[in-house]
């Protein structure tokens, strides 16, 4: 059995600013994708067991290093406040999807070229 077969590689994309460490990677990259999905900050937070002071610091954090606004909050009401992706928040996830894919697949031909001769 090759070592390609026993193993699998697995990688964390950080994207640094000349002066900020971690302005953007994995993380914030899920937490743009649970907003997607459930229009809520603090659900969003819940389903990654951080909670919503972090997310809320690491969302500021990304859109004052970027220089976009990610993220648009609606506060309570009647039906409750939600949150959303701006337009500019969904190409940034877009964005940092194709590009983390391309890294993946780069990463797996890489991993089975040089590990499938070593066994």
């Amino acid at each position: 059995m090759s070592a390609t077969e026993r193993l699998t590689p697995k990688f964390k994309l950080w994207l640094n600013g000349r002066h900020v460490e971690g302005v953007f990677g994995d993380g914030k990259w899920r937490l743009l994708e649970h907003i997607e999905a459930q229009e809520s900050l603090r659900a969003a937070s819940a389903a990654l067991h951080i909670s919503y002071r972090k997310a809320w610091g690491d969302l500021k954090k990304a859109q004052t290093a970027l220089g976009i606004v990610l993220i648009e909050q609606q506060r309570g009401g009647r039906r409750g406040g939600r949150t959303v992706l701006t337009a500019q928040g969904k190409r940034w996830l877009d964005a940092y999807r194709r590009c983390r894919r391309d890294i993946e697949t780069a990463v797996e031909t890489a991993f089975a070229r040089f590990f499938d001769e070593v066994g």
